[in-house]
């Protein structure tokens, strides 16, 4: 979706966290890398708060990571997030009214964007 695509390593991390979040619950946010979960946030009222988790657990691992989210960002603010971490891929659903405001934001970071057209959003 946006103009860098994933390393077909990140491609294969980008996959790994999406099948780990589909174990997660609602607004499951994963960040990953070398197939290795490094932090998970869920069961938020919104998907920036799970953000936020997962990169407190994260710490500085998250830098070069990759980020998965069973659903889809309402807002950029969780791909700006990603940025401060120095996250380099996400895989997400799509399906956003905002769509266009997340993928603009992932481009203006340097940041890798898959839509899957699939949710794994579990309450």
């Amino acid at each position: 979706m946006t103009e860098k695509e994933p390393t077909a390593e990140e491609m294969e991390d980008l996959l790994f966290a999406f099948i780990v979040c589909k174990y997660v619950k609602s607004n499951a946010i994963v960040v990953a890398k070398g197939k290795t979960t490094l932090g998970i946030g869920g069961g938020q009222p919104s998907r920036v708060r799970s953000a936020r988790i997962a990169f407190e657990m994260a710490g500085e691992r998250a830098r070069g990571a990759v980020l998965a989210s069973d659903g889809f960002f309402p807002f950029p603010d969780s791909v700006e997030l990603a940025g401060r971490y120095g996250i380099r891929a996400i895989i997400q659903p799509g399906g956003s009214v905002r769509d266009e405001e997340v993928i603009a934001k992932a481009n203006e970071l340097g940041i890798a964007m898959v839509f899957t057209s699939i949710r794994h959003f579990r309450h």
